[in-house]
């Protein structure tokens, strides 16, 4: 045998027993969560409410926290005919003290704190003409500090017990910039570094970090986004693009994987091929990606609108020829399933 093909057998080999040992550390770090308790901030609906589902059938005993009384209600009111143990509160996580409260007060409720969830969220799509300060501030609170206050809070009482699993719900705009978008992608980026960041500090501690970035999902989102710009365009490509079976991931599997992310604690989990296929081309491609981004800015995106542009509509307010129509069904269904249609 030749030295290059004793090197190559030896990388061989060494690579084949890191993968095994990464496999074993992993399944020693499962957990279950048959009676663990599980906060999940944004828990009303959409993504936090399937995920809520999934949790509550494995036998977790579940709070959901939410700005809207209403929305709470309707989840609570599902979840616990299907016999699911849970609680809800109503609570703004971008407010310090809030957050603060709701995570003491589940922990001194149910005795601990095993799980958080950090799936709240707010989307602003349109043009960066029309994105002022508060938009960029309201994305920062909701995804970067209202994570961070329950972090802070969750870590006092996971060090007293020596475990816990915190997981951070990002985004693909989270490791690349989306034109029409710029307020969120700069809020998860944000999020995905404070969650890496952390992970490295507390991975001692027995508290696990866990980062998702979901690509386009079909929960039904787009009707409680917020549209600025030419509202009824933006809503119309924002909706279709949900909707495109190739493209977006069922927001059941994208659930399942985020469960099966946090129950090993990997540090992240890419969810949706277009969500892997872009983080991959954004890396090792960076120019190429971008370029392809800013020609899908001007070609395919809308204009700024000058004359009334800066008023921000929601989706249900945003409707046009194109959607709803039967091009969104598949947006449309999942609203309807996952709380996301107002009564």
């Amino acid at each position: 045998m030749t030295r290059s093909q004793r090197a190559a057998l030896a990388a061989g080999a060494a690579g084949a027993g890191a993968f095994l040992l990464t496999r074993a550390v992993r399944a020693h770090r499962g957990i279950h969560f048959d009676g663990r308790t599980v906060l999940i901030t944004g828990g009303s609906r959409g993504l936090g409410l399937i995920v809520a589902r999934q949790l509550g059938a494995e036998g977790a005993r579940l709070t959901l926290a939410a700005r809207d009384a209403a929305e709470l209600d309707r989840a609570q009111e599902e979840l616990r005919a299907a016999g699911i143990d849970v609680t809800t509160v109503v609570c703004d996580i971008a407010r310090r003290e809030e957050a603060e409260s709701l995570v003491s007060n589940v922990a001194a409720r149910t005795g601990r704190l095993d799980v958080v969830i950090n799936n709240a969220g707010v989307i602003k799509v349109g043009p960066l003409e029309h994105m002022d300060d508060r938009d960029f501030d309201e994305a920062m609170a909701v995804h970067f500090w209202g994570p961070l206050h329950t972090m802070r809070a969750a870590v006092t009482v996971m060090r007293q017990q020596g475990e816990g699993r915190l997981v951070n719900v990002s985004s693909i705009g989270g490791k690349l910039g989306v034109p029409h978008l710029t307020p969120y992608c700069a809020s998860k980026f944000a999020l995905a570094g404070l969650s890496a960041s952390m992970r490295t500090e507390l991975a001692r501690d027995g508290i696990y970090i866990t980062t998702v970035f979901p690509g386009l999902m079909r929960t039904g989102s787009p009707f409680n986004a917020w549209f600025k710009g030419r509202h009824r365009d933006e809503f119309a490509w924002f909706t279709l693009a949900d909707s495109l079976p190739g493209l977006t991931i069922g927001a059941e599997r994208a659930a399942a994987q985020l469960i099966d992310a946090c129950r090993y604690g990997d540090a992240e989990r890419l969810i949706g091929w277009p969500s892997k296929l872009a983080a991959v081309m954004s890396a090792l491609m960076p120019s190429l990606t971008y370029n392809a981004l800013a020609l899908a800015n001007r070609w395919m995106l809308p204009d700024a609108d000058p004359n009334a542009g800066n008023a921000a509509h929601i989706g249900w307010q945003s409707r046009s020829p194109w959607a709803p129509s039967p091009l969104t069904r598949l947006t449309e269904r999942a609203a309807a399933r996952n709380n996301e249609v107002p009564h």
